[in-house]
């Protein structure tokens, strides 16, 4: 398997899905700003097919989220939509998550994180994928979507474990990536940056 052309292969899907499903016009009609954030935006997206926006109203209004994702149900290929009310958190936020089935079957999760402007994390993931990008090295890319296809499906890792370890601490085996999580257990949002 050519982890690069799979890596390709599979970014040219999510692109795809992002322009079918108008996920950024429909926000955009409640008066939303949308940025692409997470492997996707960084080129790291391997196989775990998920793809993720944060989203940013001046006002938060509960009633304009709902709007926006009722748009969505109109769109036969997404199967399920779930939310988390977050409002009252740091956060600041109400996390919607919806699984869509591509025209191969294939089954993607879009996680669109409605955020307040000026909250704690507006902006926070946006920055640490540009800096990411800017560390990133051919070798270091490599790393990390190896470490992504070698990973299990049953197992749950967030992207930014991965990118710690290559990075800044020189991992570049599977086995050697399970003992340092071992080492590194993750409790909440992760705050370190490249």
């Amino acid at each position: 398997m050519d982890i690069l052309d799979l890596a390709r292969r599979n970014q040219q899907k999510a692109r795809k899905i992002i322009e079918d499903t108008k996920i950024i016009p429909i926000w955009e009609s409640i008066g939303a700003r949308v940025n692409l954030v997470g492997s996707l935006s960084t080129g790291l997206l391997m196989k775990h097919l998920d793809i993720d926006f944060h989203i940013y109203t001046s006002q938060f209004s509960l009633c304009d989220s709902f709007q926006a994702m009722v748009k969505f149900t109109e769109n036969k290929s997404f199967m399920k939509m779930e939310h988390k009310n977050l409002l009252d958190t740091e956060e600041a936020c109400v996390e919607w998550h919806a699984w869509y089935r591509d025209a191969d079957n294939a089954l993607w999760q879009i996680d669109m994180i409605h955020i307040l402007e000026g909250s704690r994390y507006d902006g926070y993931f946006e920055k640490f994928a540009e800096r990411l990008s800017a560390v990133l090295t051919d070798e270091t890319r490599y790393a990390i979507l190896k470490l992504k296809y070698d990973t299990p499906e049953s197992e749950k890792i967030m992207g930014i474990e991965y990118y710690k370890a290559v990075i800044r601490d020189g991992i570049r085996s599977y086995e050697d990536f399970m003992e340092w999580r071992s080492l590194h257990p993750v409790t909440g949002i992760m705050d370190w940056m490249p």
